[in-house]
């Protein structure tokens, strides 16, 4: 009966929320979970920060990839949104992947849905299409190869210059990589709401009031923002120029989650998010998808197995082949 009014609140809701027992420790309890069921927690940069603390692995898109890959257990709890659950499910066909709330989606992927990239594809035969991992698995199946932020010039370097490219969703990283490889990518009109709601007045005012803080970018923000950046990179990156760089002041633009891991990795440097346009709630940019994910979720999840990732066994043979083409490259 409790199973059965689990299922019924997930179909209703995406995720589950039951009545749980008053101060219930989701820390002790998750722990315990993972231990009885042989789990493995994913938990990417931008999650809460107990999140976060409590998983197994804690990356970007590409090293949550590699993860997803080797992983040894039994159920993989994927704390990020849903391509990135997506993708371990492709990776791991015959392993159950939980993620903690079905509506924890992307602005990117749902700027570009399968259908729509038929067309295009049809339109453009000659161009091979390198999609960005932030897309659905249908996406993936019609793409040649994928990349990540982390990895995405390398991925381009890899393709003959003759041949012409469709480069899906992000048109800011899609242009930033043109830049740095002298490639005329055809750009697909999509973007990411975080890395979009920077803004550059109120960025050149925290820099006036910090001028020794070097502002670091990820290249997925807009073109005005990565001029203004002493080094542009993925999450991954950005943290490890925290770390190595001599200075000890960062103005960060990338979404605000990052700035936990990088300050433990960083403890003695000051760090300051970069300020979005809209600043209500705090003075950052923040994804409403990755934190739609909580503890609470995050333990229920665990608790029931539920919400389940499912990928159709013809979708998910046919990504695989782009995110494998991906991986072999990367660790080139």
């Amino acid at each position: 009966m409790e199973f059965e009014q689990a299922v019924n609140n997930l179909n209703k809701n995406g995720y589950l929320n039951l009545d749980l027992p008053k101060k219930l420790d989701f820390a002790a309890e998750i722990k315990k979970l993972k231990k009885e069921k042989n789990a493995v927690i994913l938990a990417h940069y931008y999650q809460e920060p107990a999140i976060q603390d409590i998983a197994d692995f804690v990356g970007d898109s590409l090293q949550l990839s590699y993860k997803a890959a080797e992983v040894d257990a039994d159920l993989i709890v994927f704390a990020g949104v849903h391509f990135m659950a997506e993708t371990a499910k492709i990776l791991n066909p015959t392993k159950k992947v939980l993620l903690p709330d079905l509506n924890a989606g992307c602005s990117l992927a749902e700027a570009c849905e399968a259908k729509d990239l038929k067309v295009f594809k049809e339109k453009n035969p000659d161009h091979l299409v390198v999609s960005y991992v932030n897309t659905s698995a249908e996406v993936k199946a019609l793409s040649d190869i994928c990349c990540t932020s982390s990895n995405a010039k390398k991925i381009i370097d890899s393709i003959p210059l003759d041949k012409p490219i469709i480069f899906a969703p992000d048109k800011n990283l899609g242009a930033y990589i043109n830049k740095e490889t002298g490639r005329n990518m055809l750009l697909w009109e999509g973007a990411c709401i975080v890395h979009e709601a920077f803004s550059i007045d109120k960025l050149i005012t925290t820099h006036k009031a910090h001028p020794k803080a070097k502002i670091i970018a990820h290249p997925e923000s807009e073109e005005h923002i990565l001029k203004t950046a002493e080094y542009i990179g993925s999450t991954s990156g950005l943290i490890n120029y925290a770390k190595t760089s001599p200075a000890t002041e960062f103005i960060v633009a990338t979404e605000a989650g990052i700035l936990h891991e990088m300050q433990k990795e960083v403890p003695n440097k000051t760090l300051y998010p970069a300020p979005a346009v809209e600043d209500n709630t705090c003075a950052c940019s923040e994804c409403p998808y990755m934190k739609m994910n909580t503890m609470e979720k995050l333990y229920l999840c665990m608790k029931y197995e539920l919400p389940e990732i499912h990928v159709p066994e013809d979708i998910q043979k046919q990504a695989l082949i782009p995110i494998q083409r991906m991986l072999d490259i990367s660790s080139k």
